[in-house]
């Protein structure tokens, strides 16, 4: 898996473009490595614009396995300890798959392609969570995993790097230093270096009600409207799922009529929840859905992550330094010019 080649032991110095999840991560890893490191970032601090400000922050590497290659659960089970070692608090109260009685094929299918769970009967799944008694007769439940609410971590994210020396230049186009390496993170926006990127649209709605309560992200598998329900502070759940081979940002009638007929499926309480905000946002992607570490001289692009944004981007972050530093490379991931 691992070679080594000739690391750049020369550079003190490391120029990051892109102040989204893989980008903050990006700058953690290499700070912390030693590297002198500045962040460069378009937009503005609200970072609307970014595919993380509408992203769910689900850190769930064993349910993800269900579609997705092996090298995504590696990555992501070395993402969660990074998570944790950078901030402790986060809530790993770990997520909940539950199917109704007829999507039992659907059920019993994701339980043979992930592992990492326990297998919960009507009585466990109201203990774990008292707003679905009785609304399931088994679940899933993945004790290891997490989540995160994308637009306050973020800021966190930002406040260590702070802490660690790294300024973070807004609405600031980045102009290359000789004597830098240069990290590009800049997701569907890097097109113009690779053009076999592609954006696939993922769609959320925002609700908020008192009527329930959730500790911990809850998937319903659906043959139709597969969704997760992501509990956000302030009795506000965020539902999304949806991804969709287009690169309008545009949420359509039928994909919202979806998600909330699916979520009410889980509980009748979200018929009678608060919209408080819908959107969508686009995630890079490449033709096999694998992220990349493209290695060209002293420049280097991280791209690809997909929908695994915030699950991936810690473990791309200590490879990218891995290399830098001592010149490693994970031929799963890294490409070298």
């Amino acid at each position: 898996m691992h070679r080594h080649s000739s690391p750049h032991r020369d550079i003190a110095a490391a120029d990051i473009i892109g102040a989204g999840i893989a980008g903050l991560w990006q700058a953690l890893a290499l700070a912390r490595a030693g590297c002198e490191v500045t962040v460069y970032e378009r937009d503005n601090e609200t970072m609307t614009a970014s595919a993380s400000h509408v992203a769910g922050g689900m850190l769930a590497p064993w349910c993800e396995a269900e579609a997705a290659e092996p090298v995504i659960t590696r990555l992501g089970l070395r993402s969660l300890d990074l998570w944790r070692e950078e901030i402790p608090d986060l809530p790993f109260n770990g997520s909940l798959v539950v199917a109704h009685p007829r999507d039992r094929a659907d059920f019993d299918r994701f339980a043979r392609l992930t592992g990492g769970h326990e297998r919960l009967g009507s009585e466990q799944i109201a203990t774990l969570e008292p707003a679905l008694e009785g609304r399931f007769r088994e679940a899933l439940f993945f004790a290891g995993e997490g989540h995160v609410e994308p637009r306050r971590i973020l800021p966190r994210l930002r406040e260590r790097l702070a802490e660690l020396g790294v300024g973070i230049r807004f609405e600031t186009e980045h102009e290359a230093a000789a004597d830098h390496i240069t990290i590009d993170c800049r997701g569907l926006a890097a097109r113009d270096t690779a053009p076999a990127l592609r954006g696939v649209k993922g769609e959320m709605i925002v609700v908020e009600t008192s009527e329930i309560a959730l500790s911990r992200p809850v998937r319903l598998l659906h043959p139709r409207w597969p969704l997760y329900i992501v509990p956000r502070e302030d009795h506000r759940f965020m539902i999304g799922a949806t991804s969709i081979e287009s690169e309008d940002r545009g949420v359509s009638v039928r994909s919202a009529l979806e998600l909330l007929s699916a979520a009410y499926a889980v509980h009748p309480a979200f018929g009678e929840a608060r919209i408080v905000e819908i959107g969508a946002g686009l995630r890079p992607a490449f033709p096999d859905n694998l992220p990349r570490i493209d290695i060209d001289g002293r420049r280097i692009a991280v791209n690809g992550l997909y929908r695994h944004g915030f699950l991936l981007a810690p473990a791309l972050g200590e490879l990218t330094a891995a290399y830098v530093t001592r010149g490693e490379i994970d031929n799963q991931v890294m490409r070298c010019a």
